[in-house]
């Protein structure tokens, strides 16, 4: 028996009373080496701080896991709040000031699962916000070569079935629309060796339990289909559509149809 395993790598932002602020140099860790914390790791990435997690084999343990590893994060930088929100705005002049570093967006690719793989354009860094994720991680099978095309296949139909599992029913307890003008759009993921990075969520689960608990409940449920045969995403060819135009409407349809679980936070 398949034995899937869920990990996620949530950014958030710091902000002194009314003013969102860079966290960047505020921690140790940084994308080419992470700070290894109990049950996982943290670090800076931009703008913004990102945790990542050991990878959960059960709802409790990433339940645990997220949890403690953002408590020991937000100790680290006690003079700030630690804001979960998935769009930061900046004055564009305290921008300015920053370094390169700081400013630069993400530099490895991502594909869409919904258009044969293809890469998606690298967002404009110029304008005056930042964006923060909740990407879940997938596991079944480590040691996959990135390049080989049945791994790439399987990784596409995966993430499909993530967008009709967790991308349709999100927009029940995220509004926001703003992200998806940088990043978040349906069907977003990167490969990885031991299965993928399902990318189109924010990190607006990251605000109650019960929402962290949905995250993982569904992202197995997802997975478990999969493994079955039963790619339940082929019976719904407008979800690409809906996610990105946060149709609200339409999304009902489908939780109906498809009696997905929604979760409202």
């Amino acid at each position: 028996m398949t034995t899937i395993l869920i990990g996620c790598d949530p950014e958030v932002f710091v902000r002194k009373g009314n003013n969102f602020l860079s966290a960047y140099g505020l921690i140790k860790g940084d994308k080419a080496n992470p700070q290894k914390v109990r049950n996982g790791a943290v670090q800076v990435d931009g703008m913004a701080l990102e945790f990542n997690i050991d990878p959960a084999r059960t709802e409790d343990e990433f339940c645990i896991n997220v949890q403690d590893v953002f408590a020991q994060m937000k100790l680290m930088v006690p003079q700030y709040s630690v804001e979960v929100v998935p769009v930061a705005h900046f004055d564009p002049d305290y921008m300015a000031q920053q370094p390169a570093e700081a400013l630069a967006l993400g530099c490895d690719p991502d594909f869409n699962a919904w258009k044969n793989g293809t890469m998606n354009i690298k967002p404009d860094g110029d304008r005056p916000f930042r964006t923060a994720s909740g990407h879940v991680h997938i596991g079944w099978d480590d040691g996959q070569n990135l390049q080989d095309p049945g791994h790439l296949s399987r990784c596409q139909m995966v993430i499909k079935q993530m967008d009709l599992f967790l991308g349709i029913p999100s927009l029940f307890y995220d509004a926001d629309k703003k992200r998806r003008e940088m990043y978040g759009k349906a069907g977003c993921f990167r490969p990885k060796s031991y299965g993928v990075e399902y990318r189109t969520l924010s990190n607006a689960w990251l605000k109650s339990e019960t929402l962290m608990r949905w995250v993982y409940r569904n992202a197995v449920k997802a997975m478990q289909q999969c493994l079955d045969g039963n790619f339940l995403y082929e019976k719904y060819p407008n979800i690409e559509e809906i996610i990105n135009s946060s149709n609200l409407k339409e999304a009902k349809k489908i939780v109906a149809d498809a009696q997905l679980e929604v979760c409202h936070g």
